[in-house]
Order: C-alpha cells, then structure tokens, then sequence
C-alpha cells in the first residue's frame, strides 16, 4: 500500500514538474514577445536548443520568407525601368556625374523606396529557409555618397528584409564633407527609431579600415557589407544566412546585378542559365569564370549556392565573431584594392569556404569613374597603392612559385615597398593555414584553364626606337587598337612593355599582335601565354614568325606595321631600356 502511496506522490510530483517547466517557458516568451518578431523564431530557438536544426527546404509552394503581396507602383524608375531626364537638365546631369561618377540627378527624381523587378531564379521562390537564422547588422561604409543614391540602399534594406532578423543598418562614414551628409542625415533617421545607427570616422581611413571598425561596432551576430549605391531585391538575406547558420565559416556572396549609372535601370548582369564564380588573373584583376561542371554536380537543386575562389568585395555576409578571429582585413592594406583576394585566399586556406548563392540578388551602380582621390592616405607611399595591397597580398598568401607570376605581370612591384608582413604571417602561421599550391589545387583548379602558369620575362621596360628615340606606348587607349610612339617619360604605365620566353609581348593585361593595319593592343588569347615575337639581341629587330616581317616604324608618317626584315634599317630597330621607379 505504501509502495502505490509512493508511485502516486512520485507522479504527481513529475507532473507538478512537468507543468512548471512549460509555465516557465510561457512566462519567458510572453515576456520577450516582440512584435516586430516572427513567433516561429521563438519556437525555432527552442527546438535547436534541443538539438534540433532547421535545414533548407524546396517545397511546391511559395517559401516561407516570401512576400506574401507586391505593390504595384507607378513613377520614374519604378520596377527597375531607366528613367531619363530633359535635356534641359543637361547641366545637372554633367555636374551629379562629374561629381559622384554616376548621374545622382536622375537618382534624385526616382523614389527611395521604388520597386525593382524580382531577377532571381525561378525556383528561388519556393525555398523554405530556418526561421532561426541569426540576427544581422548590415554596414554600408560611405565617403560623400550621393543622398538619394545611400538612402536608396538603406530603405530596400528595411523594405525587403525580415525585421526580427535585422539587427541593425550600421551607416559608417569614413570622414564625408559634403553638408547633407551631416546634421541632415543625422536628423533623417532619427524616424527609423535606432534601426539604422551612423557612426564617423575622424578621419579618412579608406574602405578597407572603415569596413573593419564597422565590424567591431556591429551589433548583428551576422554582418553583411553593402556598398553605398545598392539595392537588394526580393527576399535577399535569408539565403545568404542559410549557409552561415549551418557552418559559421562560410562566408556568403550574393549574385550582382547591374543598376545604370546614367539612368538607374536595374538589370541582370547574367544570363539566368548560366552560373558564375569569381577567379583571377596573375597581375591580381578579378575575373569571373563558369562554374566548372564538377562544382554544378555536386548540388541537388539549381538555385543551391556553390563554391567560389574568390569574390568582387563589395558584397558578402561573414559571422562577425568568425571575421574578426580570422583577423578581419590586414590593417596594412591601404585605401580600397586587394582586400577581396586578402580575404579570399585567408578564409580558403584557413579552414573555411566561400559560396555564391544564386537565390539572393543585389543590384549595384558601376560608376563611370573613380570620383574621389587618396588624399592624405596616399602621401607616405610610394608607388600605387593598389599594386602595393597586391603586393602585401600575395607575399603573404601565394607560395614562392607563384609570387613570381605576379612578378612577370608586375614587374615594377618588385620595387615597391608594401611595409611590414610579419604580423600577417604570424596569424597564417596561428591558424594553421593550407599553402597556396593546395587553393590551387583544391579550389581555384579553374584558373589555369584561362591564365596559365607564366614563362618568365626575357625583357620588360621601355621599347625605344633607335631612329627617333621614342617609346612604344598604348596612348591609353584599350584593345582591340592601334599603338604608337610617344616621348619616352621613364614611368612605364602605358610605356612597360614585356616580351616573356615564349615571344608573348604584352602591356598589363593586354598583348601586342599586328595585322595589315599595323601593330596593335589586342585581348590575349585566353588559355595561352606565347606569342609570334622573336627578339634578335644582336640586330635589335623585332620579327612576327608568323607573317616573317618586322615591327618598323613609317619615317614620315610614325606609323607602326610590318615591314619586309632590314637589320640595317634603324626604323626596325627597338631597344629594351629596363626602368627603374622615380618614387
């Protein structure tokens, strides 16, 4: 009797417990309810807590991050459409894009929360994603944006994104001086009630700098970094969370869409069948390439994410815990260029992955230039900046047989003076990182298929004539174009030229053929490194092998063609005069 006296008093006691514990966890989400967030993460967190997690799912109906209604809006630039202005307003159109190297005076007419047309693919639509994706900061670093231009992308954040994952719009202004980037902006968000919080720099510190203080003042467990003249489309950020929340070392890129930097018009830079990856060329320009077929089959579904070596920079979201025990951006990397391969190279080789992911798009504005200078930041170097970041880049990360691809792109690197690497090293060495022979063949396999392993240079410099003492120069221009002679000014540039071992003569990233209109800058054929260019030391004249003719020199008119081999004639003759930096 005392037995079942007992069991009764154990049970009811269980049950007590029982009761307690989910009146507790009531109490818990009745106090922490918030409207703005999604019950579902609620519940979402208290599965996982139980060892339970959320995987994406593709489902036959719409998603659960979809929106559930589209307005249909009608005004300039609505639904991604070019909005041109009068020609009565040419001047403001000359002085916006002269100003900001994109037209910010049709931006100004089209509406901030305007719509755009929804380019992703199909199946992106009917992604089931986990409700309990981690909270976001998304920063935009800016140094005298355009109004409408910044403010564009800060509300297609808040329009299209789900409130309870936004943590935060982190504007950070890396030392603006236009007025209305100022008190203005300062007042004009006060009415998103903290949601969007702006914080400046001192001085300029340059995009890389200031996209590592945003990092340490987000807010988000997730930061994702937009460029100042953006707009995010439908249902952006839960696919680029996706991954993250399922390994915390994958960093996330969006698919980029173009927006016209003459009228706004938002459009596909890709076609929808086709998918791409970012790569790179041994002189550091960022390319892209198709996914290889061994990195599409590795995927079930066409809109899943896949691997990418590398990426553009402007766009990606990271664990911010993970981004800042990789080291954030090397601090020795100056102004903007290079930190993408930086980055690149130190997630891959340090135990963690890049994906592109297809179901989120981002459209951004191309500027036609480059409208603000180095200033101050570019005093105490030498040289360019951007080839000295290349040069931090690839001492740290490349193997010595690479670095001297780099070398035989940029011979003139070789001189500059990218600082102290030692702490850079020191965090490879901390992380136990892979060498860059293992990226190579493990992750970037693709890129020799479209720029192989380079012969070394058998010459590089100044190509002077021998009869009027000038230099072979590009005069700017770019391919397919004719070349000229020029005073020769000793700084290389458009005057640096190479001829490698396999008779390849090029200018950057560009080669030097000849055909019946004369020599001209041509693209390199993708996939090779020779040329038709033999080089005689002794004679000093420079013979097409394929149409046996010579590079000359017209007396009268300067123009340049092939002409029937004279080793006597000094309109054929060409000397290489290594250059040395006037730094």
């Amino acid at each position: 009797m005392s037995f079942v006296v007992y069991l009764s008093r154990r049970s009811r006691t269980i049950r007590l417990l029982v009761f307690g514990v989910i009146l507790v966890l009531v109490i818990y989400l009745l106090a922490t309810y918030d409207k703005d967030t999604n019950s579902n993460f609620r519940l979402a967190r208290l599965t996982q807590n139980l060892g339970e997690r959320q995987v994406p799912r593709l489902i036959t109906g719409l998603g659960n991050f979809e929106p559930k209604e589209i307005e249909d809006r009608d005004g300039p630039g609505e639904k991604g459409a070019a909005h041109h202005l009068q020609p009565s307003q040419q001047n403001d159109i000359d002085q916006s894009e002269s100003d900001y190297g994109m037209c910010v005076a049709c931006s100004d007419e089209i509406s901030l929360d305007r719509s755009i047309l929804d380019t992703r693919l199909p199946e992106c639509a009917h992604w089931d994603y986990p409700t309990d994706l981690p909270t976001t900061s998304v920063i935009i670093v800016f140094h005298n944006e355009g109004w409408s231009v910044l403010l564009r992308t800060v509300h297609s954040v808040l329009n299209r994104t789900p409130k309870y994952l936004l943590k935060e719009v982190l504007l950070v202004d890396d030392f603006s001086d236009k007025e209305n980037l100022k008190y203005d902006l300062e007042k004009y968000i006060e009415q998103f009630d903290g949601k969007v919080r702006l914080i400046r720099n001192s001085q300029r510190e340059g995009l890389i700098r200031t996209r590592s203080r945003g990092a340490v003042e987000a807010r988000g467990e997730v930061i994702v970094y937009l460029d100042a003249h953006c707009e995010v489309n439908t249902n952006w950020l839960p696919p680029l969370l996706a991954p993250i929340y399922r390994d915390r070392t994958i960093m996330t890129v969006p698919i980029i869409d173009g927006i016209d930097h003459k009228t706004f018009e938002y459009r596909p830079v890709y076609g929808e069948d086709r998918h791409f990856r970012g790569i790179f060329e041994w002189g550091m320009l960022y390319k892209e390439n198709e996914v290889p077929e061994r990195e599409l089959k590795s995927r079930k579904h066409n809109s899943e994410p896949y691997k990418s070596p590398t990426h553009a920079g402007g766009l990606f979201a990271i664990d911010r815990k993970y981004f800042l025990e990789i080291g954030s951006y090397d601090p020795g990397l100056l102004v903007w260029g290079g930190e993408n391969f930086e980055l690149s190279f130190k997630i891959w080789q340090c135990g963690g992955k890049i994906e592109w992911v297809p179901c989120s798009r981002v459209g951004h504005v191309y500027r036609s230039f480059m409208p603000y200078n180095f200033g101050k930041l570019a005093q105490k170097k030498k040289g360019s900046l951007i080839t000295i970041n290349y040069k931090r880049v690839i001492e740290t990360w490349f193997d010595e047989k690479h670095k001297e691809f780099f070398y035989t792109r940029e011979p003139m690197a070789r001189f500059l003076d990218m600082g102290d690497i030692s702490e850079q090293l020191a965090l490879k060495d901390r992380l136990g990182c892979k060498n860059f022979q293992w990226y190579m063949d493990n992750v970037a396999y693709d890129v020799l298929e479209k720029y192989p392993e380079l012969p070394p240079n058998v010459h590089f410099g100044e190509l002077r004539s021998v009869a009027v003492t000038k230099c072979l120069d590009t005069l700017g221009h770019g391919p397919p174009s004719l070349m000229a002679v020029q005073h020769c000014h000793g700084f290389g540039n458009n005057q640096l030229i190479r001829l490698n071992a396999k008779g390849q003569l090029g200018v950057g990233e560009r080669c030097i053929e000849a055909d019946a209109q004369g020599i001209k800058l041509a693209f390199c054929r993708l996939g090779t490194v020779d040329g038709p260019w033999l080089y005689d030391e002794s004679s000093h004249t420079l013979m097409h092998r394929v149409h046996k003719k010579c590079m000359a020199l017209h007396p009268q008119t300067s123009h340049l063609s092939l002409m029937p081999c004279d080793v006597n004639n000094a309109y054929q003759q060409w000397v290489f005069k290594p250059l040395t930096p006037k730094w």
